[in-house]
């Protein structure tokens, strides 16, 4: 509970600080979406859990993914854990709100200061002693109407990327991807 206030505080506190509020635009303007996606990996819940932190999951996600620990130091994946993630031009701040590898949760907020905030609800539940089912939310919000168009083409893009995290996942454990 603490992490998800503390996590709110910074959110609020970048979003309405003074010189960051767009003049003359409404909240009503600015674009929300949220996207889900799943997908089932053929390998247990104790096994497909720890690889959705932000330190395991640089094996599997690739190039574009490499997170700056900012705490803790060493990183590593715990609950509280603050990262940076390069993204184009823009550096994200993202905050580890959710880490419960025995019950199958994570949730990430990040935000780009004046362009938006994403929220990222990861939830596993197993299907037997060797399949899990994996279920991505991203809900995304505009922090300016010029960030609209960006927040709409994430939103779109999102709802498509199950199947390549399924094919990731199932290829860094070594499953042969169906």
């Amino acid at each position: 509970m603490i992490l998800h206030t503390l996590a709110t505080l910074l959110l609020v506190s970048a979003m309405t600080s003074p010189q960051k509020i767009e003049p003359n635009v409404s909240p009503a303007e600015l674009t929300h979406v949220s996207n889900s996606f799943h997908f089932d990996i053929s390998a247990p819940l104790e096994r497909v859990a720890p690889l959705f932190g932000p330190e395991a999951e640089r094996g599997w996600a690739g190039k574009h993914w490499n997170p700056v620990f900012l705490y803790p130091q060493p990183g590593k994946d715990v609950q509280g854990a603050v990262f940076t993630v390069q993204h184009g031009p823009h550096n994200s701040i993202w905050i580890n709100t959710i880490f419960n590898v025995p019950g199958g949760r994570m949730q990430y907020v990040s935000f780009i200061p004046d362009v938006l905030v994403t929220i990222v609800d990861v939830k596993l539940t197993p299907l037997d002693r060797s399949h899990t089912a994996v279920e991505v939310t991203y809900a995304r919000t505009a922090l300016q109407a010029a960030a609209n168009d960006d927040v709409q083409a994430l939103g779109d893009s999102d709802r498509d990327n199950g199947p390549y995290w399924k094919k990731d996942v199932e290829t860094f454990l070594g499953l042969k991807s169906k």
